[in-house]
């Protein structure tokens, strides 16, 4: 992971935070407090995590910031980590900015105990979030489980994490991203309070009636080693239909109908139950077991076409069927292609020798860059949308968007790295 990009120009807050880095040393921090300097950084840094102060007093700076990353959103896909004082609610941020790729939003007083251990995870698992050079864990048939401790502010960063994977591999939409991440994190959430730590629906209510902080009761609860080391199994698996997702912890259970049954007769006064009937609106499947200690959720996958790289608008926008060919083996490389939807299959002298998807970004960048042949045959595998890029479009896009040569680099890069991986397997490796 290269530096951490922080925004903010709080001087106080920027020491804070320095201090934590210094202590940490895993990772280097970039503070930027001006425009000028974030947007060399998000141009051209292209660093996958970026820390956002939206309580700053400098409310110019942060609009900056969010308008540069909605408007060339296919390149500024890195995930967010938001910051904010008492003076602000998490909730009305979530819903302000909810069009980017916030991983997590964190009060300052928890910067100390979560900011490290937040950028930990996300770069544990940076290989399902960032899809633009690693398309192999959100294909087809994809599965995988995360083990998530008792400790709700982390809850959110795994939801955010297969919820982000999930819009930028065009699955979910980026309206309902943020419906699905807060259902998926009160759900994990439910599966901490009242599963491992065991906390009934009275003890929660009474609790939150006093204006304490069900962080604490939690706190106070795995003060127990025994459920201190219990944990959440969060499981989701992709299909070319639907996302299935599966939450189990380990604790003894509890009646479904009965918590259904009264969050229904508290309404829109409960204290808690909003995951339950948000994943009611959202979900096309919703089953607990009969101990009530495992959830699964299914929702219906959606084909949503990814956004036009600026510079580009004006290029041709192929739609494609399945068995049209995008290009031939032996042709000559005289367009990039972008790909907006669909996938393709490669084949080298008829044989079938690989896939591509949107996660790709590109397909046909080395014969086009190289000026070479195409090296292999590629295929629509169903219905497809592709936008095709001549070389002087390319070459103007890149005179008013010098970064995304920049982003070229690294993809043909990580593409190098992947064919010498395979080649020293004995595999083949698609260079298109």
């Amino acid at each position: 992971m290269g530096s951490v990009g922080f925004i903010n120009s709080d001087r106080d807050l920027k020491d804070r935070v320095d201090l934590i880095f210094e202590e940490c040393e895993k990772y280097s921090v970039t503070f930027m407090d001006n425009k000028h300097d974030v947007s060399d950084f998000l141009d051209y840094e292209l660093s996958e995590i970026l820390i956002i102060n939206f309580s700053d007093i400098n409310t110019g700076l942060i609009k900056t910031v969010v308008k540069k990353i909605q408007e060339d959103a296919w390149l500024h896909s890195f995930g967010v980590i938001g910051i904010y004082d008492d003076e602000d609610d998490e909730e009305d941020l979530l819903d302000r900015y909810g069009d980017i790729n916030i991983m997590v939003m964190m009060n300052q007083r928890r910067l100390k105990s979560h900011l490290i251990k937040s950028i930990d995870i996300i770069n544990r698992e940076r290989h399902i979030i960032f899809q633009k050079v690693l398309i192999d864990n959100l294909m087809e048939n994809a599965s995988g489980t995360f083990l998530i401790e008792n400790d709700v502010f982390i809850a959110s960063i795994y939801s955010s994490i297969i919820t982000t994977a999930l819009s930028q591999r065009g699955i979910i939409s980026k309206e309902k991203k943020m419906f699905l991440q807060l259902v998926l994190s009160e759900m994990i959430v439910n599966g901490i309070e009242h599963g491992n730590c065991g906390i009934t629906y009275d003890e929660k209510s009474a609790f939150l009636e006093e204006g304490l902080n069900i962080v604490d009761l939690i706190a106070k609860k795995c003060e127990n080693p025994e459920i201190a080391k219990k944990r959440v199994y969060f499981e989701w698996c992709v299909t070319s239909s639907e996302t299935v997702f599966v939450i189990r912890d380990e604790g003894e259970g509890f009646d479904v109908n009965k918590l259904k049954d009264r969050i229904e007769s508290e309404g829109a006064t409960a204290l808690h139950g909003r995951g339950i009937k948000m994943a009611v609106k959202l979900a096309k499947e919703i089953r607990y077991n009969r101990k009530g200690n495992r959830l699964k959720l299914v929702f219906e996958n959606e084909e949503i076409h990814k956004e036009t790289p600026g510079g580009f608008e004006a290029e041709e926008v192929i739609t494609l069927n399945k068995g049209d060919i995008v290009f031939r083996e032996g042709e000559e490389g005289d367009f990039l292609y972008y790909i907006i939807a669909g996938s393709y299959n490669v084949y080298v002298e008829d044989v079938l020798v690989g896939r591509i998807t949107p996660s790709d970004v590109f397909m046909g960048e080395m014969a086009f860059l190289m000026q070479n042949h195409r090296s292999a045959t590629v295929i629509a595998d169903g219905p497809s949308k592709i936008l095709k890029i001549s070389r002087n479009a390319y070459i103007n896009a890149i005179k008013k968007y010098p970064h995304y040569a920049i982003l070229l680099s690294k993809l043909l890069a990580r593409k190098i790295v992947r064919a010498n991986t395979f080649k020293v397997k004995g595999e083949i490796a698609l260079e298109v």
